[in-house]
Parts: C-alpha cells; structure tokens; sequence
C-alpha cells in the first residue's frame, strides 16, 4: 500500500519521553526507513484509530494489498508521471487497506466509488512517485540493497510475531493476495527502498534549507484539532523533573590501563587487523559488540560531543586514535560518508570501576540530596557534579515511559521533592546515580489544544512546506492524469 507522502518526513508522536540517559552511539539507519515504510495512510501527527489486530490477522499498518478474489478489477492506466504509469489497481489497493482500517476501527466503511477518495489518492501516488525519481535522480542519494534487507527483515519478523507458525502467516498472507511469503517479501522490498528513497530526498532538502516552514493561522489549527481529537485518547501522566546524574569516575592506574590497551588495538588495526573480530573480542559496548562494533548510519546531534566530533572528521575506512568520553575509550572507524551522515563502527574500552569508585559515586550521589534538601542550589551542585552527557531537564515526560531505575523514583514523589539517589545501569555494568528535583507533575486526562498546538503548528507549517515543494517538482515534471 502506499503511504501517505507527509508522514515520511514528519514527527509522529504528540507527547514524546526523550532519551533521559545522553545517547550512546546506538542509532539505525535501516529502522528509520523501516518506520517510514511502515507509517499508515494517515495525517502524521494524529494517526487514526487503526485497532490493534488479533494474532489471526495480518495487522494493515503493515500494508496488504486487494485480496485474491477481485477477479472483476480491470486494471488500466490513471497517470503518468515521467515515463512511469499509475495504474487503477493501485489506487483500489490504497481504498482496501483504508476502508480495512476504518472497520477495525469501528467507523462506517469507505465507500468504494468515490471518486473524491480516488482522487486523493491518486494524487498521493503521484506526489510519492515524483519525489522517488527524483531522489533517484540525485546521485548524493544511495539506498542499498543491503539497507533494504535489513528494514525488510525487520518488519517480516514483526509481522510473524503475531502468528503462532509461519504456516498460519503465509495462509493469511494468501488471503490477501500474496501467493507465498516470498512474494510478500519482494512486495515489502519494493515499498522499503521507495520510503527510503523519499525519506532521505526530504531529509536533503529539509538540511539545504528549501523546506521553510509556513506557519499556519490560528483558525487552521483549532479546525485541525477539532478534526483529529477524537482520535487522541487520553493524555498520559507525566513529570518534568531537574537531574543531577553522578558517575563513578576510574582511577588514574585504571584510566592508564584502558588507554593502554585501546592504543594497543588501535596499533594492530592499522597493521591490518580485522575490526571486527577485535570488537567482539574487546568491546565492552553491549549494544555494538556481537555486530563487530557496528552502528549503523547517525546524524551529528546523535552521539556524545567528543564522538561526533571524531568521527565526523574520519574520511572513509579511517581508524581514529582512542577518543575519550565519560563512557570510556573509542576505536572508530568511519565506514561511509553521506551529507550530515556517516556510517561507522566502534570499540570501546572502559576503565575498570572498582567497589571503591562505585562507594564515593554513591556517596557523593547521598551527600547532594542532603545538601538539596537543606536548601543547597540545584544549579550550582548541577553544575559541579552532573555527568555532561547526561540530559539536565525532562520536561511533560509519560510516567509509564519512563526507564524502570527512573519510574521507581518519580513516580509517587510530588512536585518539588527531591529524590534519590537512584541507581540506573550504565555502560560496560557500572552503576549511575540519579538525584532529580521533581518541577511538575500532571495527572491523566483528556488532551486538550494546548498540549498540542506547538506540535500542531510545527507539522502543519511542515505540511505546506513540503507541499511547496512538491508542486515545484510537478511543474518541473510530466505529469498526465487519465481518469481516476
């Protein structure tokens, strides 16, 4: 099924948690493309009430097309956009999993002859289709094969979740037109490498400043609401909340040792080493090690500072000399390069942390909210003790979202007190210790405009940002539309 064109390239959630630990270097490529092949024919900030499918059927946010028996579909051509025709049996495809939504959703179905919904979808498929070629068009553009496989596997490997055998999958499958599982894959294939190319043509142009928001009235936004609020459910608890996080800190002599070890590797890799065979071996990074170090693609803004900084400045097949952050050493090699991307790998040694580290981080962790609670400045003790990779302030967070070390310790505390120490794990199974002031905390409830007209704003400014832009393609474009 296609998707709608905007929510490629728009925010989905309305009340997001954030990463409240500083990001390690974590970040996927092939599952940003993988969520955008997935996004639902919907409006991006306020999805529709698609329900959750039972384990016998195939859940339609994933996309089936026209099942097996529409023997009676005379498919022909509706457009024509560059040398590439739109057929009837695509726009008929976009009804059936529309109208499969709205009947899990338990609204009146669509009708099948309207010819305004055809219309709409048409020109839907033709904006989707005008931004793959040019993203093709664009050799800075690259979607691997690769890539493509991996946000694939991860989508057929959700989907078989939800079935007890993979013989109850394909029988379903069967039901709504794929022959085998493999055809179903080279379906999904096709519908990856499409999101991604036009994920990354948005991200281009977003980055090179050709996408400007244009900001919405008033009137459009509270129409907007009205429209979608009863598809937003409830608001959820939240908290905001002030953290000071406290790290143990190795030992000079542990420090020396892991320098020491790190330069050995980096040494052995330069000599041709295989590295990843060494970072399954040495790296003490739980996330990357049984890849051989592999991270994936990532944006600056992505990793800790000292990271970023090194390895934006790798060319290709580079090895960087050790780069220290609070987690410990870095070995990283920069695979590819792409505009405001790379891809690399890591290894990470981290400095022993002995009981005696670990002793006076929990102590120190015990002294500042004995010092809070006399009265003693956030702010200042902030300054002097939090771990600089760690995020400050949480703001509006949804309590059931919160990791478990955090929920424990907010979760029953009030606005204004201050909790903790809190242990939370960190890398290579040191212990981290929150000490938080609690600034607001806010109830379950119904969402109202307020709690959504910034987001609102930011989206349907991008809405017509990216909707500029795409009449720029088409009147750079042939375009012919035939009947719907």
């Amino acid at each position: 099924m296609t998707k709608v064109l905007l929510s490629l390239c728009l925010a989905a959630g309305l009340l997001e948690a954030g990463a409240l630990a500083a990001q390690t270097p974590d970040s996927s490529r092939a599952a940003a493309d993988s969520a955008a092949a997935q996004s639902a024919a919907a409006a991006p900030l306020l999805p529709p009430p698609v329900a959750v499918a039972p384990r016998s059927t195939v859940d339609t946010s994933y996309g089936l097309r026209l099942p097996a028996d529409t023997s009676d579909l005379v498919d022909h051509v509706v457009a024509v956009v560059g040398n590439r025709p739109i057929l009837a049996s695509q726009v008929s495809e976009e009804i059936f999993q529309r109208r499969s939504q709205e009947q899990q959703a338990g609204q009146p179905p669509l009708p099948a002859d309207d010819r305004t919904l055809r219309n709409e979808i048409l020109q839907q498929l033709i904006d989707e289709e005008l931004m793959v070629q040019e993203a093709q068009r664009d050799t800075s553009i690259h979607v691997t094969e690769e890539e493509v496989a991996q946000g694939v596997d991860q989508q057929v490997k959700k989907i078989r979740g939800q079935f007890p055998t993979e013989l109850a999958m394909a029988d379903e499958l069967k039901k709504a037109g794929f022959q085998s599982i493999d055809e179903y894959r080279r379906w999904l294939t096709d519908q990856q490498r499409r999101a991604a190319y036009q994920n990354r043509l948005v991200t281009k142009v977003r980055e090179a400043g050709r996408l400007k928001p244009v900001a919405p009235t008033e009137a459009e936004m509270r129409a907007y609401f009205e429209q979608h609020k009863g598809e937003l459910g409830k608001r959820p608890a939240t908290v905001s909340f002030r953290q000071i996080v406290v790290t143990p800190h190795a030992s000079d002599t542990a420090r020396a040792r892991a320098r020491l070890l790190a330069d050995s590797i980096v040494t052995a890799l330069r000599r041709g080493g295989d590295f990843a065979t060494a970072a399954r071996r040495f790296s003490q990074d739980p996330g990357s090690k049984e890849q051989g170090g592999e991270l994936g693609w990532f944006r600056r803004g992505k990793m800790v500072p000292n990271f970023e900084r090194a390895a934006f400045s790798l060319k290709p097949g580079q090895i960087s000399n050790p780069v220290e952050t609070t987690f410990g050493y870095h070995i990283i090699q920069v695979e590819r390069v792409q505009p405001a991307e790379v891809q690399a790998r890591h290894i990470l040694i981290a400095p022993a942390i002995s009981e005696a580290d670990a002793d006076s981080a929990k102590r120190l962790a015990e002294t500042l909210v004995e010092r809070l609670r006399a009265g003693a400045s956030f702010d200042s003790l902030q300054r002097l003790y939090h771990d600089p990779d760690e995020q400050k302030t949480a703001d509006d967070v949804p309590v059931d979202k919160l990791p478990e070390s955090y929920r424990a310790a907010l979760a029953e505390a009030d606005s204004g007190a201050i909790v903790g120490p809190a242990p939370t794990p960190g890398v290579a199974g040191q212990t981290k210790y929150i000490v938080a002031r609690v600034t607001a905390k806010r109830p379950e409830g119904d969402i109202r405009y307020d709690d959504v007209k910034d987001r609102i704003r930011e989206q349907l400014g991008q809405q017509a940002a990216v909707r500029r832009y795409l009449d720029r393609l088409r009147a750079a474009a042939y375009v012919e539309v035939r009947e719907p």
